[in-house]
């Protein structure tokens, strides 16, 4: 019980902030979208956009790091989290070197007749890639202060940290929308310089703040630990890495067969499912922590308990979001931008079916992180990963249209679904038809009636913002309805009735 209530504050700070944040954000987008045009737009999502691919590759690489991080602190071994600490450290400065090489070796051949970009912006969208290699070296370098951050769980940092990225990045929007510079190259430089900013004050943060943060490579330096650190980040890159360039190599078949601007309905795209994704994104990195030190700490059942309601609740948070977000997208996205790019609306609709078929089983890979062997974990998984690009190339160059290439992620999706389930099976005692009876069947049930029901406002009222409003309104409250009596197993309203339970006794000891 006190897991989960420090699980439950985690989740709450990061929560209050993704409601300051996630409206400033799509606003940004917003601007952006109008000031930069479709085509410019378009190629930034294309070349710059795998900057923002860098959040995804900092937080799949720090959750290897975290797990050695949060397995120490459930030993309770406090020497060797200085160990690991300055051993990510050097390993993490080596696998900046080689992304960055691999990154110009790739450029060169990108910029040499691959993408369609017009000749007169091809300089700058050189310049951007040159921007991009340079912040994914101190986003990778800075990957052992973010599993420091993570395994304190220090949420707080975290929740002021993006609430000021936002705020940022609003403010470079507003500067390109007046700027009279050329507004692709300076929103390309903006954001750079901001992911390597933030990154810095977390190192100033973590060296002042924990103890264990003390760089000393000698001192700290241990073989065994560091063959299996070594070994460990090196699976996990292969995986993380594939999947980085799986998500990135998208948008450059995408320009390849239709230019950009389809990928500026991408980029429209991948704004919307990333700020409704975040909602469950933010309690896994709140459970994370519990489900390594569990397994640290020796009590793998904690840890498979964890990992069961960790998708289960993931699946919900994205479900109250995605229900009436699908039924009401083409409404919306006419609110929210001025112009809506072609192929925008199916592409965001198949990209959070995508979503909530890979949310089901995220806990499942922590889980076997947690375990620590993840060699053939993570060699299938990068084996899948490519699998999607392909078939989609192969279906392209046959004249299949541009959301094809969502409709083979969505299989791509459960594939890996399959694959998690058989190595969780193995390496952590998985019972795959416990957790197909009491998370899989009974989530996918619940967002089935709960659509059902919402799709009748939207059938039978004409598309309005009373509409929305209706539809929002019914979406909710049949939402809670629903989880509680088909969502739900016996034991997790149990768990449920105490937590409220113990609100309303400490709220009546207050009054």
């Amino acid at each position: 019980m006190k897991e989960a209530k420090r699980v439950a504050k985690n989740t709450g700070i990061l929560y209050a902030q993704m409601f300051i944040t996630v409206l400033m954000s799509l606003y940004a987008t917003r601007l952006v979208l109008a000031a930069l045009g479709a085509e410019d737009f378009g190629i930034f999502n294309v070349v710059g956009g795998a900057i923002a691919m860098l959040t995804f590759l900092n937080t799949a690489m720090a959750s290897a790091s975290q797990r050695f991080m949060s397995f120490a602190q459930g030993q309770g071994d406090f020497k060797k989290q200085k160990n690991i600490f300055n051993i990510s450290l050097v390993l993490h400065f080596f696998i900046a070197i080689v992304v960055v090489i691999l990154l110009e070796i790739v450029g060169y051949f990108l910029f040499s007749g691959i993408l369609k970009i017009d000749s007169n912006r091809l300089d700058i969208a050189i310049l951007i890639y040159q921007f991009l290699i340079v912040s994914t070296f101190f986003t990778i370098i800075s990957v052992p202060y973010d599993a420091i951050i993570n395994a304190h769980e220090n949420m707080l940092l975290v929740a002021i940290l993006r609430i000021i990225e936002t705020i940022l990045k609003l403010a470079i929007a507003l500067f390109i929308t007046y700027t009279s510079f050329d507004k692709l190259y300076m929103y390309g430089l903006l954001m750079a310089s901001l992911s390597v900013f933030l990154l810095i004050i977390r190192q100033i943060y973590c060296h002042t703040k924990y103890e264990e943060v003390t760089i000393n490579f000698k001192k700290y330096f241990n073989k065994p630990l560091f063959k299996e650190m070594t070994g460990f980040a090196g699976w996990s890159f292969l995986g993380s890495s594939s999947s980085l360039l799986t998500n990135y190599g998208q948008g450059i078949v995408i320009n390849m067969f239709f230019g950009t601007a389809v990928n500026a309905a991408q980029g429209v795209c991948n704004q919307i499912a990333g700020q409704l994704g975040a909602f469950a994104g933010t309690m896994l990195k709140a459970l994370n922590p519990l489900i390594a030190k569990s397994e640290g700490a020796g009590d793998r059942n904690l840890m498979l308990k964890a990992s069961f309601i960790g998708s289960k609740v993931g699946f919900f948070l994205l479900t109250i979001f995605y229900v009436p977000v699908i039924l009401e997208m083409p409404y919306i996205f006419g609110l929210w931008l001025k112009e809506v790019p072609e192929y925008a609306i199916i592409f965001c609709q198949l990209l959070l079916a995508r979503n909530l078929i890979e949310q089901l089983f995220r806990t499942l890979s922590s889980s076997i992180a947690a375990v620590g062997n993840i060699k053939k974990f993570e060699i299938y998984k990068a084996f899948i990963n490519f699998l999607p690009l392909i078939v989609a190339y192969i279906l392209f160059s046959l004249g299949y249209p541009p959301y094809t290439l969502y409709v083979v992620f969505i299989i791509y999706a459960i594939l890996n679904a399959i694959l998690t389930l058989y190595i969780a099976k193995i390496e952590c005692g998985l019972s795959i038809k416990e957790f197909l009876k009491d998370v899989v069947f009974k989530s996918v049930f619940t967002f089935v009636v709960l659509i059902l029901i919402t799709a009748i406002p939207n059938y039978f009222l004409e598309e309005s913002f009373i509409r929305l409003i209706v539809v929002l309104a019914v979406s909710t409250c049949f939402f809670f309805i629903v989880v509680w009596f088909i969502g739900l197993t016996v034991y997790e309203k149990s768990m449920v009735k105490n937590i409220l339970n113990n609100v309303l006794s400490k709220h009546k000891a207050k009054m």
